[in-house]
């Protein structure tokens, strides 16, 4: 049971770090472009170039996030860094679930962008929660 959950929490933690990796090419490499500042719901490109700097920022934190994902992975496979993997795994998707909430908060018209990026990290701390709690009882 407990291979399952990790398994589930990699291969959803996985989703979660390429769709971040993904956010940071729209929003710190391309965000100039037309089809890429319209997809944030900007309407002209003076709009695109005054946003450009937060975007950039926020996009490194998305790319941040995934990286830290990325390390967990290379950690989970050591006995000895096991805990430390699984913790940095939860703390990441934690972050992005909580970005997502955030987002969802603060402009429900963003619900959908929202539920994009928070589903994947979602799932993954809910299957980490559940495998934390078979250690901690023993049910494993």
């Amino acid at each position: 049971m407990s291979l399952v959950l990790l398994v589930i929490a990699i291969v959803f933690a996985a989703l979660a770090a390429l769709l971040h990796v993904f956010i940071f090419v729209m929003e710190s490499v391309l965000w100039m472009r037309p089809a890429t500042w319209k997809r944030f719901g900007l309407k002209s490109q003076e709009e695109a170039a005054i946003i450009r700097p937060m975007a950039l920022n926020q996009g490194f934190y998305n790319l941040f996030l995934a990286i830290g994902i990325f390390v967990a992975f290379v950690l989970l496979p050591h006995a000895s860094l096991y805990g430390a993997g699984v913790m940095l795994l939860l703390f990441c998707c934690a972050s992005m679930l909580a970005a997502a909430l955030v987002l969802i908060i603060s402009n429900p018209k963003l619900a959908r962008a929202a539920l994009t990026q928070g589903v994947f990290p979602l799932i993954a701390v809910i299957a980490l929660a559940i495998l934390g709690v078979t250690i901690v009882t023993g049910t494993a």
